[in-house]
């Protein structure tokens, strides 16, 4: 998927353009000096282009806006955000600066010496009560079906179970053909001895992987003896949380391979910012490589793995 201009840069250069035309008072002659400075802001704007285009599965230095999305569920997010929620936002808050300028303005002690003695007056008092209500309405529509699009669960083609731990995470993997159940705990790397080309804070010593394009079912939840967590990868539009007892499920689809980070996003205790969460997304033939790769080393500690049935029932082996 081709990662989006940053709008700002291009605001800026259109803007850059207007002003110089109208200055000039011509239309098709521009100054050397205006067309060097567009061409330093052009060759900005292609790095950043080229810098977004790179990074995947995490934030960036500088970075405005969401995280880029790999799923049609981060995706819809990205679109309720940037297409509606922000306009909405902007409009509102240079709304209520505009009427607080003009307040200070119109009714300051020095314009206005005789304040008036209006106590009420009814046609604002619906207005400000009804447009609320018919923003709120605006927002809600997209709002309602977004969630339902994410606890809709559509016929998965791979179910993982992700388990909550003081403080890492476990991932477990059940029987598919040959392969064995397997199951494995994912732990933050030493961060006094980093490897070279790792990321502080986010790398961990074994990653979960998933095929792309494959539609993988999601189980979250926490140790029973343990705190509540949060499993949350901003690429793939997932959080959810990972409650003692309670089996919550999601689901994801990633379009792109690369490699995807998350963390726990509760305060759950003393080490609650060391438990990323990374998935590697691969071609469904490196997925099988792993898989049986990764059963064999893993299977023997991995007698008593329960997943949830389809109907999210019962559990079975």
């Amino acid at each position: 998927m081709k990662a989006k201009r940053p709008v700002g840069v291009v605001g800026a250069m259109t803007l850059m353009k207007q002003s110089l035309s109208v200055a000039s008072g011509r239309k098709t002659l521009v100054s050397k000096t205006s067309v060097g400075l567009m061409t330093l802001m052009a060759s900005i704007s292609g790095m950043t282009d080229s810098v977004y285009a790179q990074i995947v599965g995490r934030g960036f230095d500088n970075q405005m806006g969401l995280i880029p999305g790999v799923t049609p569920i981060a995706h819809e997010i990205d679109f309720f955000h940037n297409d509606i929620l922000l306009p909405i936002i902007t409009v509102i808050s240079l709304f209520v600066l505009g009427l607080l300028i003009y307040v200070m303005v119109k009714f300051n002690e020095k314009a206005n010496p005789t304040p008036s003695k209006t106590t009420h007056h009814t046609g604002l008092e619906v207005a400000w009560t009804v447009i609320p209500v018919l923003i709120l309405v605006v927002i809600a529509i997209p709002s309602f079906r977004l969630l339902s699009h994410q606890l809709t669960l559509p016929d998965a083609d791979i179910t993982l179970k992700a388990t909550g731990k003081q403080w890492y995470w476990s991932y477990s993997y059940p029987k598919s053909g040959e392969v064995a159940a397997f199951e494995f705990d994912s732990n933050i790397l030493d961060q006094a001895a980093l490897p070279a080309g790792k990321l502080r804070l986010l790398d961990v010593d074994y990653e979960a992987v998933v095929p792309v394009n494959k539609t993988v079912r999601l189980q979250v939840t926490a140790d029973a003896v343990g705190v509540i967590h949060s499993f949350v990868i901003q690429s793939f539009g997932v959080r959810l949380d990972a409650v003692p007892g309670r089996l919550n499920e999601t689901w994801f689809k990633a379009e792109k391979e690369g490699v995807y980070y998350g963390q726990c996003s509760k305060i759950c205790g003393k080490d609650h910012a060391f438990m990323p969460i990374v998935f590697r997304v691969v071609s469904e033939d490196k997925y099988k490589e792993w898989l049986a790769k990764t059963s064999k080393e893993f299977a023997a500690n991995s007698s008593s793995i329960q997943f949830a049935d389809a109907d999210a029932s019962a559990l079975r082996q």
